[in-house]
């Protein structure tokens, strides 16, 4: 298995703080979801972005993520808007995950803000997958939101200091600056890239940096259809963005939803 990718936990909720359209993607998923209460399953959950709303809004969540400093940032987040047993947090990996109690037994099974890209290979999207299923009763939904990719930007073999951000932390009193990398791997036909992102921040009056590298894959909306149709899903719902747009070559997302066979 390529190298996933793993957040700096204490830096994550500021260093994405910045982006606009994670204010709409989960009212989006929420107004999808209705009003009576679902049992749902949220892959890669790491601090509870998602799954602390979808909790607070009448629904049974289960939040599962590999990295235990995410969860237990995901745990006190809940605790302070005094969340108790309507979320759940577990330890485990999503390509092979089967929560206790779980095969059939949920309604909804979501994997957001481009997670499931971070499976590089086909193998590892598979199992994701099928992880998804497992856990969905008959009728459940898949929710899969990624982006669009970007031709022009793909068509670049090598691309450096892309997206430099500047954020906050305020557990840390530190400022922080990001730029990104990304690179092909294998050729542009493996559609793999790995993904650089280059820290840099002043600690004690001296410059300090990190680096953490991973790989990702890309994939097109036929191939999200073809993803879903060949696991057992059929495919209800496409859109590019998270007012319901149509999807077209210039939709910023890709935003589906699977019903399971």
């Amino acid at each position: 298995m390529s190298k996933q990718y793993k957040a700096i936990a204490g830096y994550y909720d500021a260093e994405y703080a910045h982006l606009e359209y994670l204010e709409r993607d989960v009212p989006f998923l929420l107004s999808k979801m209705g009003r009576k209460k679902q049992r749902v399953l949220e892959l890669a959950t790491g601090t509870g972005r998602a799954a602390i709303p979808m909790a607070q809004s009448g629904h049974a969540v289960v939040g599962v993520d590999y990295d235990g400093e995410m969860l237990e940032i995901a745990g006190r987040k809940a605790g302070f808007v005094g969340l108790g047993k309507e979320v759940r947090w577990e330890k485990g990996d999503m390509r092979k995950v089967r929560v206790r109690g779980g095969k059939g037994g949920f309604d909804w099974c979501v994997i957001l803000f481009n997670t499931l890209l971070a499976m590089p290979t086909l193998e590892a999207i598979d199992e994701v997958m099928e992880t998804c299923r497992w856990h969905l009763r008959k009728g459940g939904k898949l929710w899969v939101d990624i982006f669009n990719p970007d031709l022009g930007l793909l068509a670049e073999g090598r691309s450096w200091g892309l997206d430099p951000v500047t954020f906050y932390v305020p557990e840390l009193d530190r400022t922080v600056s990001r730029v990104s990398d990304l690179e092909d791997v294998g050729g542009s036909w493996s559609q793999v890239r790995r993904v650089t992102f280059h820290y840099r921040w002043f600690e004690g009056g001296e410059e300090r940096t990190k680096s953490v590298g991973f790989e990702m894959t890309w994939m097109m909306p036929r191939e999200v259809r073809m993803l879903m149709e060949r696991h057992g899903f059929a495919v209800r719902e496409m859109w590019g963005d998270y007012d319901g747009g149509e999807l077209g070559a210039g939709s910023p997302r890709i935003v589906a939803v699977g019903e399971r066979w």
